[in-house]
């Protein structure tokens, strides 16, 4: 039964339910993310139906061209987002380093899950079993599709050499393997995990190497900003620490202006009540770099809630459960590291980042 932009199912009972239809990437790993974010869905709330549906995106399509050459921010987002403003499904899964830093009006993040690992990760060629990045032969060839990775691990790792990679994990992998153009790829950790391949990794890169993606490791559940029981229904699955972790990374990158086409990494943890952010850019051969720390307090003043305007995103993120006072600190905490690496010349760096990106 469809009713207005909502479908209803009979269920054996003969009772009318709603159809909570989900948006996903068909890969692999994409399912994977979908389909334990349903799982939890499930569990907290076993009177719903629940569809997956999936589609292919820009991102998946073309593999021939490095992502920081397409240009395009909503590489792996655009098509799931019009499902959604056409009301084909009700929610869409993503992996939160995906979306951009602000997302198309009508939208809203409506739950970022807890952190999986953000790290990067080194997968070797077989034959290359044992080594670590350090003892590889000089000029080795790694493969990588982030323009942050490698700017990081060329500073790093100056006797190895960085070349594009693309394609899911699947395919990744199987160039890895199956051909002798690589001795390593570099992947994030995360997704290794949840496809079950962590007994690739063979080196999990530590922020001194080589500093993660805005967002990695973490999954969000994007809404359309009007569907309030919607919002609500998956505000349960907010954790909160990942939540503030994202707003200063994602704020951090918005306020720098970077994109898929410049590199620029973070670091976040949060310790004592405080939450402290590293954010760095560099220039594409990682010879030029700014790298700064900056902390603020998580602690809430105001004991009690306050009423939280649901319509008030921060950096794309709607959290309502949560105090609206932390989450300002913690966007406030991104703006201003990203304005102390301004004040020290990062516009330069990127500027040129992005000419000579281009340029390639």
């Amino acid at each position: 039964m469809e009713e207005g932009p909502y479908k209803y199912i009979r269920d054996g009972a003969g009772k009318v339910c709603r159809v909570i239809r989900i948006g996903t990437r068909k890969s692999q790993l994409a399912r994977i993310q979908t389909d334990s974010v349903a799982d939890k869905l499930k569990e907290l709330y076993p009177d719903i139906h629940l569809e997956i549906v999936g589609m292919s995106t820009t991102g998946d399509k073309i593999l021939d061209t490095a992502l920081s050459k397409i240009g395009e921010k909503s590489l792996f987002t655009k098509e799931l987002e019009n499902a959604l403003e056409r009301n084909e499904v009700d929610l869409v899964v993503h992996s939160l380093k995906d979306l951009p830093t602000t997302l198309p009006p009508g939208f809203t993040i409506g739950a970022v899950l807890k952190r999986e690992s953000p790290h990067d990760a080194v997968v070797l060629h077989p034959k290359n079993v044992g080594k670590t990045l350090d003892t590889l032969p000089e000029n080795s060839v790694i493969g990588t599709s982030s323009l942050r990775r490698a700017a990081q691990l060329k500073k790093r790792f100056p006797h190895l050499e960085f070349k594009d990679i693309r394609g899911n994990l699947n395919t990744r992998l199987k160039k890895l393997d199956e051909k002798e153009d690589f001795a390593a790829i570099i992947l994030a950790a995360a997704g290794l995990r949840r496809m079950g391949w962590e007994n690739r990794i063979s080196q999990i890169l530590e922020p001194e190497d080589c500093m993660y993606a805005v967002g990695q490791g973490a999954l969000a559940v994007e809404v359309r900003a009007r569907d309030a029981d919607i919002l609500e229904m998956v505000s349960i699955l907010h954790d909160p620490d990942t939540v503030l972790r994202c707003i200063a990374e994602r704020a951090f990158l918005k306020h720098l202006e970077g994109g898929c086409s410049v590199p620029v990494a973070v670091h976040t943890e949060v310790k004592d009540s405080q939450l402290y952010l590293t954010g760095a850019v560099y220039s594409l051969d990682g010879s030029e770099s700014l790298k700064d720390t900056m902390q603020t307090s998580i602690t809430a003043d105001n004991k009690s809630i306050e009423e939280v305007d649901e319509r008030v995103q921060r950096v794309g993120v709607t959290a309502n459960k949560m105090s609206g006072e932390v989450q300002d600190r913690a966007e406030r905490l991104g703006v201003d590291l990203a304005n102390l690496l301004l004040s020290k010349g990062a516009k330069e760096i990127l500027t040129v980042a992005r000419q000579l990106n281009d340029a390639r």
